[in-house]
């Protein structure tokens, strides 16, 4: 049976690659063959990497969560597999869409997922945003979401505003009919007097299960996910 799980947030910039990464290599340990993909991107930067054309350097416009998901994989799939649309702006995928005339397809989406099922059984699948982002005029991130009955997991970005941002995401997760499989605390900042109140207020009104605490990471490319206290969802 193949797992596939959507990472969502409660806002932009709050580390749902960095979760992502993290969660991929931990079930890698448990012996799933894992794959992430990031069917929508928006923001790259210009990388000379070897690793995206083999045996050729080449300097490519890269998406850096593209990239942490890419690297985070236990197998190997080009960077075209994990991100298929891509878009070298940092703005919502539905305005960078019209600006570049690109049209975004629900099915687009599904057929990069569907290439992916046939190689792992373990999937991780990355939004851009938060749940309601658009991806078109007509369809946000959540619609397509809803079409392929992904589990949904939630990563909440511990800042100020996260609160209420946790509650009305879960609440709509939820009203949407799909499941949460849990949340995610992500210290985006390091922790001061007020981290452990945060957390505990969302203890009292988030329904889903914890499914860890991640501590304020200075340095995501050097992550030992050992140290790092996260149950796999089920």
């Amino acid at each position: 049976m193949i797992k596939k799980f959507f990472v969502t947030g409660t806002d932009t910039n709050i580390g749902k690659s960095t979760i992502s990464g993290i969660l991929l290599k931990k079930a890698s340990n448990f012996g799933y063959v894992t794959a992430g993909y990031k069917p929508i991107s928006s923001g790259a930067k210009k990388y000379k990497d070897i690793t995206f054309k083999t045996n050729e350097k080449k300097y490519e416009f890269i998406n850096e969560d593209s990239y942490i998901l890419k690297k985070s994989s236990s197998i190997y799939l080009t960077y075209k597999e994990i991100n298929p649309i891509s878009f070298v702006e940092s703005a919502p995928p539905n305005i960078l869409s019209l600006i570049n005339k690109r049209k975004i397809k629900k099915e687009h989406l599904s057929l990069g997922l569907k290439k992916i099922s046939l190689k792992s059984n373990w999937i991780l699948i990355e939004g851009a945003g938060g749940w309601y982002t658009p991806i078109s005029n007509k369809y946000t991130f959540s619609d397509w979401v809803q079409e392929e009955k992904l589990t949904v997991i939630l990563v909440v970005g511990i800042k100020l505003g996260c609160i209420n941002h946790a509650i009305l995401t879960e609440k709509s997760i939820l009203s949407d009919n799909l499941i949460c499989s849990g949340w995610i605390a992500n210290n985006v900042f390091p922790e001061n007097k007020y981290t452990s109140y945060y957390i505990q207020t969302l203890l009292s009104y988030i329904k889903s299960p914890l499914l860890g605490i991640v501590p304020y990471l200075k340095n995501i490319n050097n992550i030992d996910v050992n140290k790092i206290k996260i149950k796999l969802p089920e």
